[in-house]
């Protein structure tokens, strides 16, 4: 623990010498945790054009269990399928969290049930609570009054945003009947329509500015 500790430390000092990078995480279970490769460069490029952000543009792969996840602000994770942490992922991946880290998930279709139960493993004394609208991170540059944007349809459900506060901070986001990732992805993926790529775009710059700045 003191170890992996450090390490974040010694990250907080690196980082602001160059341009910051975010993760993508691997993970085991089968889910494909690879799925939109071209979401997180886009978000990246539009939060560096729209909030003068300055990360790098290429994001890093990060294993749960890896202690190279402490050199990053931010890790993204995505998939259609299980997810499954080892007790050594989770309790990395817990020490990451209350060191100063944020997971978001994005519920690429088929997630929901595995992350849910994942996570728990990572924090069994916190249960997910649903963000109200009036939520800051809906409010940040862009303004969602409606919450999270419907970005594709999977079972007719609202989308919803889950979350997990550990000492007040919040320091997991799900996303869920949203599907955020594949409005970031490049056009001739899916072929949304400009407006549906574009507020798929400012919630995600609104999640990463709420991050950087809480």
């Amino acid at each position: 623990m003191k170890k992996l500790i450090i390490l974040f430390l010694l990250s907080l000092f690196v980082a602001p010498l160059g341009a910051q990078q975010i993760a993508l995480l691997k993970y085991n279970g089968g889910g494909d945790w690879y799925a939109n490769p071209t979401s997180l460069p886009n978000l990246i490029k539009f939060c560096n054009s729209n909030l003068g952000m300055s990360l790098e543009s290429k994001p890093a792969t990060v294993e749960v269990g890896s202690a190279d996840i402490f050199q990053y602000p931010f890790v993204h994770m995505t998939g259609h399928g299980n997810v499954l942490f080892t007790e050594a992922e989770a309790y990395n991946l817990r020490m990451y969290l209350i060191s100063g880290g944020f997971l978001h998930a994005d519920d690429n279709y088929g997630m929901n049930t595995y992350i849910r139960r994942e996570m728990k493993k990572v924090f069994p004394e916190l249960d997910l609570v649903e963000l109200p609208f009036n939520h800051p991170i809906f409010h940040q540059k862009y303004n969602f009054p409606n919450g999270l944007p419907k970005i594709h349809e999977h079972d007719n459900k609202p989308p919803q945003a889950f979350a997990l506060f550990y000492e007040g901070r919040m320091v997991f986001l799900f996303t869920y009947e949203c599907d955020l990732g594949d409005g970031w992805e490049d056009y001739v993926v899916h072929k949304d329509s400009e407006a549906t790529r574009t507020k798929a775009l400012q919630m995600g710059a609104n999640i990463l500015q709420y991050v950087f700045t809480n």
